[in-house]
């Protein structure tokens, strides 16, 4: 491993300030169109009168999708006191209700072995993907889901009942429509979380020997994709006890259609709708940065209105796909160019053998819809060994909070994301039980709660400040062009740092709330500065491109130097500093 980076000094560039915002947009962020910047700060809620509850446990779960059930239901079966914390309701937030397809690896029905299913992912994620999780997905995808089915998952569309299912026969705690906002660690072990309910005018503690980071992955609340409350909350609240973090250059491409582009139902009801399957080997190379490059190079790529005849003549240069993998999205038959209008069966991510994902024949998309995101399971805190536990003692993640890169930087096996995150919480959930066996139970200082406690209320006792959504919204002017989070160049990125670096430092601090949903708002808008923050970064350091990580500047895949991962941690003075892992290695 490399030594750490300094990445708080910047070169000087010829892109200002007033010429970034022009370009991006921001400024007509900044006039705050019917948003409030700075304004006095009018509380509905008395403060001081908002009481304290504490629990305790072994294991504390966080998040309560995929991977958090089977956290959960592992955890307890292994022997340890669990309880889960969800920001939604259980199975029916994040990104829970819009996973259809379920991979399978069957060894009766496939052709090939699990070495084999290895090496080509390895082969499309051009050595991004650590096979140690690979190999996971496929060893354990069908015993989850036999699991799933006999909680009658594939028997629904919603995911609530099932997996209410386990949890209530085994009576695991359950607390819904709670946010946490906290890590505690003591020592250098963790010690549990706080938050607060988003119904109640109450902060929530809770004593854990072990936790679980289940929190799903996030972006920048964009429009037209179902990912609007989910925004890196548990990457963040590692990263600022310790935790390592890695992925965050990668990109995911989702796009929504150009008709209506905002109504993610509109665009993805029948995804919502469907009822789970399964689905076998069928490694792709989807969801790199091919459409934004097009669309950079010729144009709006809906130019002359929804539906319009698209441009299909060669545009030279772009993002490298490996010529096994290469697809023709135009074949007839092929997505939406010849297909029924909906997103194919599956997970979304994926489309008909030789077709695009879903949405993604250029005639019918608009990009950006995911802006935030990187690849499933890419980013996240980094393992430090194959179940799923992170440099901080006794915290693990699974899921799309955990970078394992079991996919690597690009999208490479449909049904995947689902399927890894049900045989990561239930490796999670094992592990963690097994040292929460081995442990005492913390021990936090009634100071060190009320020091949490004020931290998060601090939004709601500030007598003026930033509207969360002003913030927000300037944000995303900032972040979301397609030049730059997704056709990077130095210049570029450098200009959109600076600005990040003020929201982070004049804007976050002051961000002010008025009850408890602009709280929850006021948090997450922080937690998306430090995650633009991690993703500029990270795309300035890695001077290649690869994957979901595309450079003008450094358009070719650079393998003498840069097969490697970034992980990213906080140094001791709270800068950001970002080191490289080489590729099939654990970090040191």
């Amino acid at each position: 491993m490399t030594g750490p980076i300094d990445t708080n000094a910047h070169e000087a560039t010829a892109t200002t300030r007033r010429e970034f915002l022009t370009l991006s947009g921001a400024t007509a962020g900044m006039a705050s169109f019917g948003m409030t910047a700075w304004a006095d700060n009018p509380v509905e809620i008395e403060v001081s009168a908002i009481t304290n509850t504490d629990y305790d446990t072994d294991v504390l779960v966080i998040g309560g999708g995929m991977a958090g059930l089977f956290a959960a239901v592992k955890a307890h079966d292994a022997g340890a006191a669990t309880m889960i914390v969800s920001k939604g309701r259980l199975g029916s937030s994040g990104l829970t209700p819009f996973g259809k397809g379920f991979f399978v690896f069957d060894p009766e029905t496939e052709t090939g072995t699990i070495d084999d299913f290895v090496d080509t992912v390895s082969r499309s994620a051009l050595g991004t993907n650590n096979p140690v999780y690979t190999r996971q997905l496929a060893e354990h995808s069908l015993d989850r889901a036999r699991e799933l089915a006999d909680w009658g998952f594939f028997d629904q569309t919603l995911a609530n009942r099932p997996f209410m299912k386990p949890i209530e026969e085994r009576d695991i705690p359950l607390l819904e429509r709670v946010v946490i906002t906290h890590l505690f660690k003591e020592d250098g072990w963790i010690a549990g979380a706080a938050g607060f309910r988003l119904d109640a005018e109450e902060t929530v503690t809770i004593r854990a020997k072990s936790v679980i980071l289940c929190t799903g992955a996030g972006g920048f609340k964009p429009n037209g994709f179902p990912l609007g409350d989910l925004t890196h909350d548990g990457t963040v609240m590692a990263y600022r006890i310790g935790a390592k973090v890695t992925g965050k250059e990668w990109n995911d491409g989702h796009t929504t259609r150009s008709d209506n582009p905002a109504a993610t139902f509109d665009g993805w009801g029948d995804m919502f709708e469907r009822v789970p399957s399964t689905n076998g080997v069928e490694v792709h190379h989807d969801l790199g940065m091919d459409i934004n490059y097009r669309a950079y190079v010729t144009g709006n790529p809906v130019a002359g209105g929804p539906g319009a005849a698209q441009p299909t003549d060669e545009v030279a240069g772009g993002p490298y796909v490996p010529e096994e993998f290469q697809r023709d999205f135009d074949a007839p038959g092929s997505g939406e160019g010849g297909a029924p209008s909906g997103p194919p069966p599956g997970d979304g991510k994926g489309g008909a053998p030789g077709g695009p994902p879903p949405g993604f024949a250029p005639s019918a998309n608009v990009g950006g819809a995911s802006a935030g995101m990187a690849i499933h399971k890419s980013e996240g805190l980094v393992p430090y060994n194959d179940r799923c536990v992170s440099n901080i003692t006794g915290l693990y993640a699974a899921g799309d909070a955990l970078g394992s890169h079991m996919a690597g930087g690009i999208y490479t096996q449909i049904g995947s994301s689902l399927a890894g995150s049900a045989v990561q919480g239930a490796i999670a959930g094992e592990a963690a039980a097994d040292y929460a066996a081995s442990v005492k139970a913390p021990i936090i200082a009634d100071a060190r709660i009320a020091e949490v406690v004020n931290e998060i209320l601090a939004p709601l006792r500030r007598e003026a400040g930033y509207g969360p959504a002003w913030v927000t919204q300037t944000l995303q002017g900032i972040m979301i062009p397609n030049f730059v989070l997704y056709i990077k160049k130095a210049s570029m990125m450098q200009a959109a740092l600076a600005y990040i670096e003020e929201l982070r430092d004049h804007h976050a601090p002051m961000l002010r709330a008025a009850n408890m949903h602009e709280l929850r708002l006021a948090h997450e808008t922080r937690n998306m500065i430090l995650s633009a923050e991690m993703k500029l970064r990270a795309s300035l350091m890695r001077t290649e491109s690869r994957g979901s990580h595309y450079r003008l500047d450094y358009p070719d895949v650079d393998d003498v130097n840069w097969r490697a991962w970034i992980n990213i941690y906080q140094g001791s003075d709270g800068s950001m500093q970002l080191e490289k892992q080489p590729f099939d290695t654990w970090p040191t």
